[in-house]
């Protein structure tokens, strides 16, 4: 689980919310919660339904691995997605993509059915078997779509970073 941090308990707990305070407050957005998540491996995240709302957090891993600098860097990298509001971007655009592979999926089924197998009421197996297959290649589709949005998201955050931390920092965040 994630410790939020409510009463800083040492230096370095007032250093992470002092420093995503003071970040939160340079790209106008209310100062979300800080927290820590035990894992050797050096990752951060940020989540909430929206600007004013958030959390971001950090795991032991990446306090221990990194430079105050590069830390400083990660966080306004979590920042900078909670600022463009990508956690519900993401959200919603995953379900409407969704919605939309189901839709055509069945759209494409029932086409088939009535061309094809010239099926005058109901739905014959055509239907069901096409839909199917449409659905997983239009699944396919749509992952490579919606991926193709998260690369930009994440740029979009990193030069959010460089511009709150400035590109130095950063760039030794992202080496």
């Amino acid at each position: 689980g994630v410790y939020v941090i409510q009463e800083p308990r040492n230096q370095t707990e007032r250093w992470l919310l002092q420093t995503v305070e003071r970040q939160a407050r340079q790209v106008g957005i209310g100062m979300p919660e800080v927290g820590i998540f035990d894992s050797a491996a050096p990752n951060a995240f940020a989540t909430g339904m929206n600007r004013n709302s958030a959390l971001v957090a950090v795991s032991t891993g990446l306090m221990q691995h990194m430079t105050d600098d590069e830390v400083e860097a990660v966080l306004a990298h979590e920042v900078s997605h909670v600022a463009n509001g990508d956690m519900i971007t993401m959200a919603l655009m995953q379900g409407v993509v969704n919605t939309f592979v189901v839709f055509l999926s069945r759209v494409i089924g029932h086409i088939v059915d009535r061309v094809v197998f010239k099926v005058e009421r109901g739905h014959g197996p055509a239907f069901w078997i096409v839909s199917m297959v449409a659905e997983v290649i239009l699944g396919f589709l749509a992952m490579m779509l919606v991926m193709g949005f998260s690369r930009y998201r994440e740029f979009r955050a990193d030069a959010g970073a460089a511009q709150l931390v400035g590109k130095h920092k950063m760039i030794a965040a992202l080496q």
